[in-house]
């Protein structure tokens, strides 16, 4: 199922796992559903893997009157709309090495969703190494769909946030070495959501891109552990990981908390836009040490 047996939990299923059971994704039965998450829908539109759902981001997975996730009755409306059981294996995957697949999972984890995976590589994975596609989207009948939690275990808010600074908490920025320097505000080609550039207080910068591999699947757990035993990090305590808007903070959250089972680790989703938008918030600039 998964490229490296030492993982924490199953939550990493192959491009393979998910190939052999194509048919099964396609039915009207809700036992499995193949989801593509993403900013927008366009690559969706274009090819994408035989009976995946498309969810956009932007607009389906954020509250669009406040700068949030998805309330609890919007969450259940959207995955019973579209076919979802509460007992569905669920599989998530999208662009950008799973940023936004990511950020999904972790919030199908925050609302109690229990059966839920990451397709190891996402979608750029699935389409260089010649998997199926098709434009075709599947029309699954509605389920009746009860969320739980939310389980405020595994997010941060600025107070938590706050209160790691004082505490001495690690914070993982996982941002560019040049969003964490205050260099820019943000990546190449995205809008910039902060007054202010820099980090917050004491974080260390270990990027989500030392987390995967060139191909955009995650490295074992043995490169992982070591990756963040670098900077002290060994599951020990709470760690607070964060980006700039979420998303690729979830590919960090996902490899402590899923892949290494470091319980106590949590995304910090308003990340730089609120913080670095916050009136007397400390902020850092600089390099990392």
């Amino acid at each position: 199922m998964v490229s490296d047996p030492d993982y924490a939990t199953d939550a990493l299923v192959s491009a393979d796992w998910v190939a052999e059971r194509l048919d099964e994704f396609q039915r009207d039965d809700p036992d499995l559903r193949l989801v593509e998450v993403s900013v927008d829908t366009e690559s969706y539109d274009d090819e994408h893997a035989p009976g995946a759902i498309g969810f956009n981001w932007e607009t389906q997975l954020q509250d669009q009157t406040t700068r949030d996730i998805l309330s609890k009755d919007d969450f259940e409306s959207l995955l019973g709309s579209h076919g979802i059981a509460n007992d569905s294996t669920v599989v998530l995957y999208g662009d950008n090495s799973n940023w936004f697949a990511a950020y999904a999972y972790w919030q199908f984890k925050y609302y109690g969703h229990e059966d839920v995976r990451l397709l190891d590589g996402g979608r750029d994975y699935w389409i260089e190494h010649d998997y199926p596609t098709t434009t075709e989207e599947p029309a699954f009948p509605a389920q009746e769909y009860t969320a739980r939690g939310p389980f405020e275990d595994i997010r941060a808010y600025r107070e938590d946030v706050e209160n790691a600074i004082d505490r001495g908490v690690p914070l993982v920025d996982v941002r560019s070495p040049e969003e964490f320097s205050g260099e820019v505000l943000a990546p190449p080609g995205l809008n910039e959501t902060a007054q202010r550039g820099g980090h917050i207080p004491g974080a260390q910068n270990i990027s989500w891109a030392a987390t995967v591999n060139d191909d955009g699947t995650f490295k074992s757990a043995d490169e992982l552990r070591e990756l963040y035993a670098e900077k002290g990090i060994d599951g020990g305590e709470s760690v607070v990981a964060y980006c700039r808007i979420g998303e690729r903070s979830s590919i960090a959250w996902f490899a402590l908390h899923e892949l290494l089972g470091y319980e106590s680790t949590v995304n910090y989703d308003g990340s730089w836009t609120e913080w670095g938008n916050l009136v007397g918030a400390p902020v850092e600039t600089g390099d990392a040490e």
